[in-house]
């Protein structure tokens, strides 16, 4: 999960609300009203209904800067019910750190485990391997490294130390933990890695599966007969690595959560691609994590109008872990919603029903993706406050 590779796609529509505005500043000619609106457009709006508290909800987050555009405002980000940030590790700041604190933030860290493509400058043999032996050429642009390589391996966890020990944050979670693929659209793309000379030896090793010499014969074999033992060996090394990431925060900072941005898809679809294909087992690396910050990116993802899509795979999580959102429960789930434009647009009266879909249980918590989008939009940070000051519990 990032900030967009490509160029969102703007709307060639405006919204009622966002025409009488315009209107009313004198910028919009009569002219292009009279095209664009027809006359119930200027009827008065109704009032939004109100937003009742939702108390299980402990995180109104956003992802992906400092809010400080609230700040410039003269405002504070509990002026629009935001209570948790989550900034990417290399844009983190220990003196805003601690401004934000002072301001009763949660200030999270996203850590980038499988796609720190600069690792392959120096070391090319890094590059996840393909069914022809050769290296995989990245979908999309979304560069992968092989888990398998050990330099790399410890290249990430020295760096999640780094960051542990230099920045008071409040949780880390991780990011782009899965095998080389473009899944983050309607059409993913998802090769078929990672057939290093490594990852076959120790497979056989692991397994005592015999593999042919070659490459391609023995990836046909390991995609034909012996495909869920190929597809559990690799599940088994990403937990691994969520598990070695365990220990390093439960070392240097013991208190803080360790959560993941993950793929929402349930088990069951593009045919089990979210194991067999991205190597993510969600149940294994359960005992290792905290939070499951799952990515229901509805627009995005072919829903543009199915807001209700989110509740959906939330809830299909919530079966697939057995949570159910009650206090009781040591792993939580806070989705991560998208109301930036990215694709397909999220238009301003959606925003309410995409958190209305994101808070519901099992969700105990979430986020909106992401800040440098929505804040171009005020209107959508306006109505996101509505909804986050709703949903507060009231004393």
């Amino acid at each position: 999960m990032s900030f967009p590779v490509d160029q969102p796609q703007l709307s060639g529509k405006f919204s009622r609300r966002s025409a009488l505005k315009t209107l009313a500043g004198g910028t919009l000619s009569l002219g292009t009203m009279a095209a664009t609106l027809d006359s119930s457009a200027f009827a008065e709006a109704p009032e939004p209904e109100e937003v009742k508290p939702r108390p299980w909800i402990q995180i109104r987050g956003i992802y992906g800067g400092f809010p400080d555009a609230i700040l410039q405002r003269g405002e504070t980000p509990a002026d629009y019910g935001i209570n948790a940030i989550w900034i990417g590790s290399g844009g983190l700041n220990q003196k805003k750190i601690e401004q934000y604190h002072q301001l009763g933030l949660k200030v999270f860290a996203e850590y980038n485990s499988m796609h720190f493509e600069n690792y392959l400058k120096k070391h090319p043999q890094a590059a996840p391997i393909g069914t022809d032996g050769l290296p995989s050429p990245a979908p999309h642009g979304w560069q992968g490294v092989s888990p398998f390589d050990a330099g790399y391996r410890k290249n990430r966890m020295d760096e999640f130390r780094r960051v542990l020990e230099t920045f008071e944050v409040d949780g880390i979670w991780l990011d782009y933990h899965h095998s080389h693929a473009s899944w983050e659209r309607a059409e993913p793309v998802m090769p078929d890695t990672d057939f290093s000379p490594t990852a076959l030896k120790q497979f056989q090793q692991k397994t005592g599966i015999q593999l042919p010499d070659s490459v391609p014969a023995a990836a046909k074999q390991l995609l034909g007969p012996h495909r869920d033992a190929w597809t559990q060996f690799r599940c088994d090394v990403f937990t691994d690595w969520v598990r070695e990431y365990r220990e390093i925060l439960d070392a240097v900072r013991p208190q803080t959560l360790l959560g993941t941005f993950h793929c929402p898809w349930s088990t069951d679809d593009y045919e089990g691609a979210i194991r067999h294909k991205l190597a993510i087992d969600l149940p294994a690396q359960a005992k290792y994590l905290d939070v499951f910050s799952t990515m229901p990116y509805h627009a995005r993802f072919g829903h543009p109008q199915e807001p209700g899509w989110v509740a959906d795979q939330t809830k299909s999580l919530g079966n697939l872990l057995n949570l159910k959102g009650e206090p009781h429960e040591k792993q939580k789930i806070w989705p991560i919603v998208q109301l930036a434009d990215w694709g397909e647009p999220v238009a301003v009266d959606q925003v309410e029903s995409v958190l209305d879909a994101g808070t519901t249980h099992p969700s105990t918590g979430v986020m909106v993706f992401h800040w440098s989008g929505v804040s171009k939009d005020w209107q959508k940070v306006d109505a996101l406050g509505r909804f986050y000051r709703g949903i507060r519990p009231r004393s």
